[in-house]
Formats: structure tokens, sequence, C-alpha cells
């Protein structure tokens, strides 16, 4: 067998950039995701012994041209270039540099945007040789084993590659069936990256140094508007599993201050996050964490979350209008989303609410009541996005066919600076008057909230540990208030 040597490569693109979030972007707080599917998937290669190197250079802060010379001097054989919808354009760009420097290897793209547009990436130039469609980590296994084999690509399940003039879709790839066959995700990140560069990452409701890992896969429910690349499907971790990594993690990374369990929803399986607290109750599992949830949880859940070293919970609020929940098949109520931050804050639990602005059915007024029900709500943190489409979603669906979409140029789907940006012009609401709208809320939420910062300051003083985090974040944050405020984006249209 021929040793390929593998690069895993999260390429350059913008400053603070995330193509792991499920809205990828550069946020207004100066998070920074973990590329974490890249992380296993660097894993589940070197467990069948093959020799791989995990470069983010967006934490190192490589340039394009630093990225390339690293690649042509180690002679990657096999390069996997991580995609998102936002910078599909730069991504394709450096996979023609790479083939330029190394025309012999063979470079393969992954993530939810060449997912669901295999064809179209593939066209998009002949630098690129195959993408992933779907979960990766075992068709990256099999695919360096056809190369290094020098078997044909069409008994590969799971890819799209270009075969003369013709592209060839092969068999789906079923879903991984036994998460523990995968590495610990957290050994991944401290081999690869080290203390240094793990404390380059951040997450602006999470206290720092932290590092996200994943004890499942996949959501049951199906928000029209979600990016997840498991949509439908929901797998988790045994809980022994999960209990080492936690040991791992104690053992090995005593310099972090919080791990985020970036399950879609962790609390989809109510008897097994129980036993999973209760377990880690019992082994003496001291970290704080956090997670993210849906309102349906309950107080005997999140109780027990707490009891087992849960700080916060990230939850999709989007709006509390009914009409607006149903378009978007939610499958909640303003009700129940009330009822569920008083479970929270009686058990003990902090919430970072999400809201979407501009949602199908949304008008001003919908709008206004999304903004006044987030300062009525108070969660700890609060974000607020202008709806963004990805292709793959029903909601990118219903804007195509309602001829919504403004542009095909994914390069829109930010600013100029990275920011959230959105391509839906509807007649009677712009794009534009969309994005204030979500500056509106911000200034609204956080500069004219006496409430959101009294709260704040006791918070501090209760746990020094938030100041490090509320300091990072809000320094950022307040950059991007006072430029909203000046330069008269955050006025909207009565």
């Amino acid at each position: 067998m021929t040793e390929l040597k593998v690069l895993m490569l999260n390429p350059p693109f913008m400053k603070y950039y995330s193509r792991q979030s499920r809205s990828p972007c550069v946020t207004k707080s100066r998070t920074l995701y973990f590329p974490y599917y890249l992380a296993y998937a660097t894993g589940a290669l070197e467990k069948e012994g093959y020799k791989v190197k995990l470069i983010d250079a967006v934490a190192t802060k490589w340039t394009e041209k630093e990225t390339i010379e690293f690649t042509k001097k180690e002679k990657f054989d096999f390069i996997v270039l991580d995609t998102s919808t936002p910078s599909i354009f730069n991504d394709i760009k450096i996979a023609e540099k790479i083939k330029e420097a190394l025309p012999k290897s063979h470079i393969t793209m992954v993530n939810t945007h060449v997912t669901n547009l295999p064809e179209w990436t593939l066209n998009q130039s002949n630098s690129i040789d195959s993408v992933c469609i779907g979960e990766f980590d075992n068709t990256v296994v099999f695919l360096v084993d056809a190369l290094s084999k020098g078997k044909e690509l069409d008994k590969v399940p799971g890819i799209a590659f270009r075969k003369g003039k013709k592209i060839i879709k092969t068999e789906e790839r079923k879903l991984v069936e036994n998460l523990d066959d995968l590495p610990f995700v957290s050994e991944i990140y401290l081999r690869h990256f080290g203390e240094k560069q793990i404390k380059e990452y951040f997450y602006a409701s999470i206290n720092w140094p932290e590092i996200q890992i994943l004890t499942a896969r996949g959501c049951p429910n199906g928000c029209s508007f979600c990016n997840i690349p498991m949509k439908k499907s929901y797998r988790t971790r045994s809980i022994e599993n999960v209990i080492k990594e936690f040991k791992f993690i104690q053992e090995n990374m005593p310099f972090l201050n919080e791990i985020m369990l970036e399950d879609d929803t962790f609390a989809a399986d109510k008897q097994r996050t129980i036993d999973l607290c209760n377990a880690m109750i019992k082994e003496g599992i001291k970290f704080t964490w956090s997670t993210n949830a849906r309102v349906n949880t309950d107080f005997e859940t999140l109780q027990k979350m707490k009891q087992a070293g849960c700080r916060l919970v990230c939850v999709g609020f989007e709006t509390p209008t009914q009409n607006v929940l149903n378009n978007i098949l939610k499958g909640q109520t303003k009700n129940m989303q009330v009822d569920f931050k008083k479970r929270a804050d009686k058990a003990g639990i902090l919430v970072n609410g999400c809201f979407i602005l501009g949602l199908p059915s949304d008008t001003p007024e919908t709008m206004q009541a999304t903004i006044d029900f987030a300062k009525f709500l108070n969660p700890n943190t609060a974000q607020f996005y202008p709806l963004m489409i990805y292709p793959g979603t029903t909601a990118y669906k219903w804007a195509k066919e309602n001829n919504f979409v403004s542009t095909e140029d994914y390069r829109k789907w930010i600013t100029k600076e990275g920011l959230h940006n959105t391509v839906i012009n509807r007649p009677e609401l712009s794009a534009e008057e969309l994005v204030k709208w979500c500056n509106k809320a911000r200034i609204e939420f956080y500069a004219k909230n006496p409430k959101y910062w009294l709260k704040m300051i006791k918070q501090v003083i209760k746990n020094p540990k938030e100041g490090a985090r509320i300091f990072k974040g809000g320094t950022e944050l307040v950059k991007h208030l006072g430029k909203s405020v000046f330069s008269g984006n955050a006025k909207v249209k009565k």
C-alpha cells in the first residue's frame, strides 16, 4: 500500500470566521468555533494508520501564501478542505492554489454546502477532484484507502467525483452507527493544536478558555432554517465512552474553564440525559459545561443537568409569534418559551437566547414583538440574526419558490466584514432593512437595557470567571454597536 500524506485543512479566510457554525460568519462578539467535524475525521484517519496533519488556518491566522507554502513544503498527497456557503468561492480558490503547487494531489471538499450542491461544486473548478456528501468521517477513510491502492472511486460510497467529462455520484453512505468508534475530539485538539492554539477559540456565552465536543450527533427535529448536517437523525455515544472523554479532559486539560457540549439537541432523550448526568456526578466529573437545548426540556432534566455541572443552555426561541413559529416548523409556543425560561431560572441554569428576524410571515410589528420578548426574557446573552437561507434547507426552497433570493452569489451571504447578511428581498421587507432590524435589536437589548447590565454586574461579582468572557466578547460587541448607531444602520422604517 502506498502511504499517503494527508492534510485536513480549515482554509484561510476572514479573521475569526467560523465555518463550523450553523450560520457561518464573523460574529459581532468574536466567537470562533473549533473545526470539530474536521477534527473527528482526522481521528478516524489516524485510527486506520494514516499520517494526518490537522491545520486550522483561521485560528493560526495563516495567510493564503503561508498555507500554500506549507502544503507544498510538506508535499501532501490528499487534502480535505472544509467549506461553507459564504466562503465557498474563497475555498475553491484555495483548492486551485494547492493544485497548482501539488498537481498530483487529490483534493476533496466537505461540509454542508458541497453536500447539498455536489455537481455545482465540481463544475466550478477542475482543481476539485471530489466532494464528500454528508457525514464524512468514514468517507475520507475509504477515499484515502481507494487512492492509496489505486482503486476506482466508483465503489467509495458518499462521494461525487469527475470521471472524464461526467460527474459520478456514488451510492449514499450510511451514517456512523457506533459513535464510540470515533476518537475523543478533545485528544485530537490537544495533540494537533496544543494549549496555545486552543486558547485562540472563543464562544461568547461560554467561559474562556473552552472546547467544543459532541456526545451525540443529529437532531430529531426539522426546523426549516437549520443548517446542521444531520437533521432528522439522532445518535448518541455510550455514557461510558463520554465519561472516559470527560476524565481525559479533566486530567489533561486543566487550563480549560468550560466545555461546550455542541450536541444539536443535548436533552433530546430525557432518560439518557439523566443517566449521563448521574454518571458524571458518580464519577466525580467536576468541570463546568454548557450545551444546546429546546424549550421542551423539563425541570427534572434541567435540575439534574445543573447538579452535574451545567452552567448554561443555548436555546432557539426565534420568535414569540405563533403563526411565524408554525411557518418554520419549530414545534413550540410562546407559553412554552416563557415556561422554559422560568424552569431554567429555577434550576439555576443560564440561557443564551437565539432570535431570528425576517422569518416567513414576519412584519415590522412581529419583529418588534420579538425584540420586546427578548428583553422580557432577559437571557444571559442574546443573538439576533436575519433569516439566512442555505442550500438544502426548507427555508432556501421557500425563498427560491417565491423569487425572494436577490442573488446566487454566495459571497453576499455575509457582509464585506464577514458579518451576518441576508439575500432575501421580500416586497415588504428588503434585505438591507432586515439587517438594520437586527442592529436595532442588539442596541435595544444590550445598549438600552439597564436590567441586563445590572444582571451582568451581579454575575461578575458572584463569579469572577464570567468577567473574562464578558470583557472579551463585550469589547468586540460594543465596537459593532457603536458603528451601527453612528452609521445609521440601526434606523428602521416605521
